[in-house]
């Protein structure tokens, strides 16, 4: 199906068509709006869109207060604060580009532009012309030259109020120079760069999440998150473009507007022309749709306005969006292309990205040969297959991607692809098995030793809270990769002065030493290294779901990596986990026992619990299991390290790659030793002994270092609340974290009752 000649279901009549495309458009306008997770793209809505205006001129009776034409998209959400815009927050109407052959490809440009002229009596009024860009509308309230509050268009007259999360941005000021005006309402667009959607979406395939969609979802997902460090962790931007309410000197023009966002260092849309007539304005939205591809964020058509405040305020507005002013849309480009094959890549966290390679096809001034697929689910959901015709464009105008499968040009000896078995359950490079972590859609590769990996694992290996390695980042330990000098991280330590310092960080024509001073140092680095404790050591490891917390605590536990990779505990705490489960499942009270033998299911659970008993005995006496009754005649397990975390040690430890990493140390007469061990176990003394803490919001120092004093005072430091957890310690903001903890009834406490308790004052408790 041509997407721009959207099928539609033939009706009985125009009243049926009408309802039916008034509530699939309200379908599409809250996944859209409120939920940025659009199930259709871009040019299907409009062409939906198109079509309910052509029902509503043939037919005005139709449309009432409700109608979709009559009302902006509704982006409220729950759990922020509401504000009411003084001035409604209006949509713009749009107007659209012809496909070649259907006349002048801009004809309602040029009907737009003519429509103004009769208007206002004039031959050629003046208009700006600027990109539309793809983003979030977003007001911002300056009042005194102070930042009051951002908020989110909502439905027109009432948004969000996503002040915190627009404070992250670091573009728009808080506060305004002495001159500014006493009210100043800006509104613009919140948009995500090309480059840093590729970079959250290259972070999300590694972390095995699924994949965001293009930009313009990445930001609308982002600015409605409640937890504010989550939203700085994506560096969003903004851009003005339109004036709300005002108090200040008067502005004739939209230069003169201009000119005061530029005076009070606000960001504002550009490239903006100046035009009069129809012929110079269709050559600004050609000239426009020129530039915009260079701009680094996306855009989707041109914004046609009139320049003179004045004339504005004349045409006015409809309920939905103003008279003076239009979106011409762009077509986006799109080509039908043969999928010849699916390579697979390992990318440098291990993840196996699957890539289509396409019959080379000609798209945006670029011959396109290759797309991502991003990883197995998208495959599936788009039910591609090798050998299918697919229907590809460049998302965001420069990222390539399949947008559906022409199923009707499918080969008869297509079958549905799986990476599992187009690998046959290995990774392409090392040959190791790869797996896939519940709940995740990615397919893994986790040999520490792969050499796909190399550059990735090593950067990690040497990072601050691992072995602390500053000089040998990102580009040293490609450069590493590159030279063959590693081949994993562990090779950094036979390494010599000699050949470290020759390494070439450049290229061949200009080629840049790593030098002996800075091997020097970068060797000693790594010497210190090896009397690092082992939570660091385990921390560099990289471990699937072993972060710097959880190895501090599982370090409580173990002597040495010696006693870890053999550990009698970890299989315990699995061991002991499966026979609570069974003894639960024999309950004589469970439903499913109904009609057997209650004497002997107790005989049952009698020998179960002397199994467990004795488990449990080879370590009470330094207090690491605990098994209680729950006062449903069942027994409550108390795995200090969470199944999870204890699953995925023993199975690294036991796989080739554990192996293989601790035979390696072991002849580079590296063992390293626990001083935890020796301070913290057996103390169950100790003030926060037995209690799980979660940090959230701006602390006044960094979490690792309250994590630490925690699990020092015997306590323990998680991601997550839950029914388990003792306190919240919440900082400035919180978000969803504290909104969970007041929901499960959890305490929230600041830092400094957090510093009270570590000291022994347990008044809180």
């Amino acid at each position: 199906m041509d997407l721009f000649e959207f099928a539609s279901m033939q009706q009985p009549s125009p009243r049926a068509r009408y309802d039916e495309l008034c509530r699939i458009i309200r379908h599409n306008n809250q996944l859209y709006y409120a939920e940025a997770q659009p199930e259709i793209t871009d040019a299907e809505y409009d062409a939906l869109y198109r079509e309910l205006e052509e029902i509503e001129a043939a037919h005005p009776d139709f449309i009432t207060p409700d109608s979709p034409t009559q009302k902006v998209g509704n982006d409220l959400t729950e759990g922020f604060r509401k504000v009411t815009h003084p001035r409604p927050m209006q949509s713009i109407d749009d107007i659209f580009e012809h496909k070649p052959g259907q006349g002048e490809t801009d004809a309602e440009l040029v009907d737009f532009y003519n429509r103004l002229a009769r208007s206002l009596g004039q031959d050629s009024p003046q208009v700006v012309i600027e990109p539309k860009i793809d983003g979030c509308a977003v007001t911002l309230m300056y009042r005194n030259g102070r930042l009051e509050y951002a908020a989110t268009r909502g439905d027109g007259r009432t948004g969000d109020d996503i002040t915190a999360n627009i404070l992250t941005v670091k573009s728009i000021p808080r506060r305004l120079p002495e001159d500014a005006p006493a009210l100043l309402e800006v509104r613009g667009e919140v948009y995500m760069p090309f480059a840093e959607f590729n970079r959250l979406n290259e972070q999300r395939d590694a972390e095995g999440l699924p994949a965001l969609a293009n930009p313009r979802n990445a930001t609308a997902g982002t600015i409605k998150l409640l937890d504010v460090n989550e939203v700085a962790a994506r560096p969003l931007a903004f851009l003005a473009h339109g004036l709300g309410e005002y108090e200040g000197a008067p502005l004739h023009s939209a230069a003169d507007f201009m000119a005061l966002l530029q005076r009070m260092g606000i960001p504002s849309n550009t490239p903006i022309m100046t035009v009069e007539g129809v012929d110079a304005v269709r050559q600004a939205v050609k000239d426009v749709d020129a530039l915009r591809h260079n701009l680094g964020y996306g855009t989707d058509g041109a914004v046609i306005k009139l320049a003179d405040f004045s004339l504005r305020e004349q045409l006015g507005s409809t309920a939905r969006a103003p008279r003076w002013a239009a979106a011409f849309k762009y077509l986006p480009e799109q080509k039908e292309t043969v999928l010849r094959a699916i390579t697979i890549q390992v990318g440098r966290t291990g993840v196996l990205t699957p890539v289509a390679e396409l019959e080379p096809v000609h798209l945006s001034g670029t011959t396109v040969s290759r797309a991502t697929l991003h990883n197995q689910d998208e495959i599936s959901r788009k039910d591609i297959r090798i050998g299918d015709t697919v229907l590809v464009e460049k998302s965001g105008e420069i990222i390539p991607a399949i947008v559906h499968v022409n199923k009707d040009k499918r080969p008869e000896n297509a079958v549905p692809y799986s990476l599992f078995e187009a690998v046959n359950g290995v990774c392409p490079c090392c040959g190791e098995p790869i797996s896939q972590e519940d709940g995740q859609v990615a397919w893994r590769c986790t040999n520490f030793t792969c050499a796909a990996q190399a550059a990735m694992r090593t950067t990690y290996f040497c990072k601050r809270e691992a072995l602390d390695v500053e000089n040998l980042g990102g580009t040293v330990a490609e450069a590493l990769v590159r030279s063959g000098l590693i081949n994993s991280p562990l090779d950094l330590f036979r390494l010599d002065v000699e050949a470290l310092g020759a390494l070439n960080l450049g290229t061949e024509d200009e080629p840049r030493r790593f030098g002996e001073k800075n091997a020097a140092k970068a060797l000693e680095a790594l010497n210190k290294a090896k009397a690092l404790p082992l939570e660091r050591w385990l921390t560099a490891f990289g471990i699937p779901s072993i972060g710097v917390t959880t190895a501090r605590l599982v370090c409580t536990y173990h002597t040495d990596l010696k006693e870890l990779a053999e550990s009698a505990y970890l299989k315990t705490l699995i061991n002991v986990e499966s026979l609570v489960e069974q003894y639960n499942a024999l309950n004589p009270k469970a439903r499913a026992n109904k009609g057997t033998d209650a004497d002997a299911l107790q005989q049952q659970q009698e020998a179960l619990k002397i199994e467990i008993d004795a488990a449990v005995a080879d370590f009470a006496d330094r207090g690491y299991l605990k098994i209680e009754k729950d006062g449903s005649h069942k027994l409550k397990f108390v795995n200090p390290l969470g199944f999870v975390s204890t699953r995925k040690l023993v199975d690294w430890f036991d796989s080739d790659t554990g192996k293989n990493v601790c035979s390696t140390l072991a002849s580079l007469e590296i063992n390293p030793t626990s001083p935890r061990y020796c301070e913290n176990v057996g103390n169950q003394g100790g003030p926060l002994s037995g209690l799980t803490f979660v940090l959230t919001g701006a602390l006044s120092r960094p979490r690792p270092e309250y994590e630490r004093m925690i699990a020092d005072a015997g306590g323990k430091a998680t991601g997550s609340v839950t029914k388990k957890t003792n306190y919240l310690v919440a900082g400035e903001g919180g978000g969803s974290k504290r909104d969970k903890a007041v929901k499960l009834g959890v305490p929230i406490i600041d830092e400094l009752t957090l510093l009270q308790l570590l000291k022994g004052d347990n008044n809180e408790q």
